[in-house]
């Protein structure tokens, strides 16, 4: 199977499978407990923070580790909602449902900030909005098209207004260089699996001194800060992905994985006719090219591709099965009957130059296939057999 779609999750490397082994079968210890083999344990946690610390430029202190991405955008949010003073909550038109379900939650005044039609947020909207609000939450990289926002302007903005400011980063964190130095953002949201570590653990980065409320309460781990029975060997296995990405980027992964898509991509638009990219073609993920085919349902395209032994996506992982056109292409203006004929590609280091090779070949010809099937038209397709 060619996986291309790293955006959803990525395979662990055998490196941090073999660092997470041990504390699966051989080391059971609490690590709050006071004893020898819990110290160990405790031991394993602090070098993992501070390996998950170096990857963003943090301070091992800094880090709180969460049972997933989407906990600890919650918590983020969680936190600022209810230090935060009245006033409204500023993000933007294509943030993930973590964050968009979270703040309809709350039921608090949300101000969502159009992007234009390059998925790029509308920075003059965002300065307008932030007058009078409360705090602010925009992501790093989207998760579908890839595009990368503006990130250190957003946050001066914020900063004039006196606004405390979040971003999820999780799909930016291990494929491109994330530094809280350069960029002071007050918290920040990170997911393992993204960056080749296990499922269901994460981090989130909260700067020093900043006014924080824990989402969880009840034992008192993670510094009070997450509340919970550490999960030793997926932090460890965390931190050891963490300082594998640190290694991959300084040694050249962003230009590898953008070699490895613009192949894809161009093989695939000059091989078709119809075929559209969405989104900024410089401001984005060097992994990520998202893109429309004319006369094509996405569904069934996933079908023949799937048939084909590739792997791919038609939007956010959370919501593939849900028949709704994604609501990231609609904010870019993109038509409902665009938006269901695009699929996202997502690439990893896992991947190589031979597979975008095969893989564009066989787009090519599913999608040639399904034109025929289809007659020009996009209605539902169930099934298509070769």
């Amino acid at each position: 199977m060619i996986d291309l779609d790293a955006n959803a999750t990525t395979r662990m490397l055998p490196e941090v499978v073999d660092a997470m082994l041990p504390w699966l079968r051989d080391h059971h210890a609490n690590p709050s407990g006071s004893y020898r083999n819990a110290k160990f344990a405790r031991k394993a946690i602090e070098e993992a923070r501070k390996q998950v610390a170096e990857l963003i430029g943090a301070e091992p202190g800094e880090i709180v580790f969460t049972g997933c991405g989407t906990e600890s955008v919650n918590t983020a949010l969680h936190s600022l909602h209810t230090l935060s003073s009245e006033g409204a909550v500023v993000t933007s038109a294509i943030e993930h449902s973590a964050v968009l379900r979270y703040l309809e939650r709350l039921k608090r005044e949300t101000k969502i900030v159009r992007v234009d039609a390059s998925g790029m947020i509308d920075e003059d909207a965002f300065n307008e909005s932030c007058e009078g609000a409360a705090f602010a939450s925009v992501m790093m990289a989207n998760n579908e098209t890839g595009v990368i926002q503006p990130i250190p302007r957003l946050l001066e903005i914020a900063r004039s207004k006196g606004l405390p400011f979040h971003t999820d980063a999780i799909q930016a964190v291990g494929k491109i260089p994330v530094s809280v130095k350069s960029t002071p953002v007050d918290m920040l949201s990170i997911s393992a699996h993204k960056f080749h570590g296990p499922k269901g653990i994460g981090a989130l980065y909260i700067r020093s001194g900043f006014d924080f409320s824990p989402l969880l309460v009840g034992g008192g781990q993670e510094a009070g800060r997450r509340s919970g029975t550490e999960n030793t060997a997926a932090i460890v296995a965390m931190g050891k992905a963490a300082e594998f990405a640190k290694q991959a980027l300084e040694s050249g992964l962003e230009k590898d994985l953008a070699a490895m898509r613009d192949l894809f991509q161009n093989h695939v638009m000059e091989g078709l006719s119809g075929c559209a990219l969405n989104g900024a073609v410089i401001s984005r993920l060097p992994n990520t090219t998202h893109l429309s085919f004319q006369d094509c349902d996405a569904s069934g395209m996933l079908i023949l591709l799937d048939e084909a032994g590739m792997a791919c996506s038609a939007g956010s992982a959370c919501m593939t099965g849900k028949r709704k056109p994604s609501h990231v292409q609609l904010a870019m203006g993109i038509s409902e009957a665009v938006a269901k004929t695009s699929l996202r590609f997502s690439f990893s280091r896992c991947n190589t130059h031979a597979e975008a090779m095969q893989a564009a070949q066989i787009v090519i010809k599913s999608v040639a296939k399904l034109r025929s099937v289809q007659g020009g038209g996009t209605g539902p397709v169930a099934i298509y057999t070769s």
